[in-house]
């Protein structure tokens, strides 16, 4: 399997991580084979330095205000990281593209990738696709890859906590007076007594 700079791998890889950061050059090679890329060369603390210091430019993107500015942010990548894209079969396992020169250690391949594939993800799902989490309190980045485009939370656990606590806050907005008893129907039932009297006569 070859990670697909076309579609939705390359920013769910770059979210992955940059949502828990790698801490060793081990982790992020077996975190990486995990995704399906393919690894060329053994991963050194260099690959690490530089995928980290590609997540922190990835991350400006991710919070950028406006399309200008995350635009602009996205094509100071590609011109840092993206070469010519060119036909591959490095691998022996398909023919595919590459955004990059060949065997470039993984933190350049790393920072190719996620350079190409957040411009495609945005211009071919929309600008607005790439978030932080709708929860306050959780920072967790997502790609959006929805059908309708309006994913707001990371995962239905946040999206269930943000539910509960917008129905708490309505519920406080409008308190149930104090003292009044909820509304009590009217019995269909005979009055107590009533079967006794019958049964007497």
């Amino acid at each position: 399997m070859h990670l697909n700079p076309y579609g939705e791998d390359a920013v769910n890889l770059a979210a992955d991580l940059a949502n828990r950061r790698p801490s060793t050059a081990g982790e992020l090679a077996d975190r990486c084979r995990a995704a399906g890329l393919v690894l060329e060369r053994p991963v050194t603390p260099d690959d690490l330095d530089r995928t980290l210091a590609a997540l922190e430019a990835w991350e400006k993107v991710v919070d950028a205000t406006g399309e200008r500015e995350r635009a602009e942010l996205v094509n100071r990548m590609l011109a840092q990281w993206a070469a010519h894209p060119r036909l591959t079969d490095h691998a022996g396992s398909g023919w595919h593209l590459h955004f990059r020169d060949d065997l470039l250690p993984l933190g350049s391949v790393l920072s190719s990738l996620i350079a190409v594939g957040t411009a495609l993800h945005l211009v071919g799902r929309g600008m607005h696709r790439l978030r932080r989490c709708a929860v306050t309190e959780c920072a967790t980045i997502f790609a959006d890859t929805s059908r309708t485009g309006r994913q707001r939370y990371c995962s239905q656990r946040c999206a269930n906590r943000d539910a509960v606590r917008r129905h708490r806050t309505r519920a406080a907005a409008h308190p149930q007076p104090v003292g009044r008893s909820p509304a009590v129907r009217p019995s269909s039932r005979a009055p107590a007594g009533t079967a006794t009297r019958r049964a007497d006569r």
